[in-house]
């Protein structure tokens, strides 16, 4: 058997669900490829009005944390935290961190899930919106970590005369990454603080 015969998935059977696991593995085998190539999108399919692409941004801001001494989790979280951008401009950081939830650890993911609101300290009042949006996650363990996230590396990682470190560079990690057992407890790491890696 090579296709199932069901078509409705409640009538598949258990031989017909075994198969589809199989043949799923060279899918997930894949996602890095996948990744890299939405990161690579982003140099073209970019936000006009900005001195850089959205590619270069996300290169900046991983490389900012590569320099910093960063470990592979938070430099593979700067490189990515935005790539929901394309797919889900309005929840982008949300997007992004579900993409990244099975193979980072949990500090590292929901620093990416709510750099939207920490971000907004820097610009909302030109909107007439709440600067101190994130203050409502004041009591979060990560709070301080997605400060210094977006301070050091997110914000100042719109400079069209930064040096950035090739996406090439960043490749081997990204496989890394991607080539985890998803969600296993001592990558995902529930509740572990480690903040980000002293500033250079």
């Amino acid at each position: 058997m090579t296709t199932v015969n069901f078509t409705q998935m409640k009538d598949g059977t258990e031989e017909e669900y075994l198969l589809l696991r199989e043949l799923e593995k060279p899918h997930l085998a894949m996602t890095a490829d996948r990744i890299l190539r939405e990161l690579a999108l982003a140099a073209e399919e970019t936000l006009a009005g900005y001195r850089i692409t959205r590619l270069e941004h996300a290169l900046q801001t991983a490389t900012r944390a590569r320099r910093d001494g960063a470990d592979i989790d938070w430099i593979t979280a700067a490189l990515l935290h935005d790539i929901g951008d394309g797919l889900a401009p309005q929840n982008h950081d949300r997007f992004a961190a579900e993409i990244l939830r099975p193979f980072l650890r949990e500090e590292c993911t929901w620093v990416v899930e709510h750099h939207g609101a920490f971000q907004m300290v820097y610009y909302a009042h030109h909107y007439g919106w709440d600067p101190n949006e994130r203050e409502k996650y004041k009591d979060n363990p990560y709070y301080a970590s997605c400060v210094d996230f977006c301070e050091r590396w997110d914000q100042a990682s719109f400079d069209d005369g930064y040096g950035s470190d090739p996406l090439a560079s960043f490749e081997p990690m990204v496989r890394e990454v991607f080539a985890r057992k998803a969600y296993d407890p001592a990558i995902v790491q529930d509740g572990i603080v480690r903040g980000l890696p002293p500033s250079s």
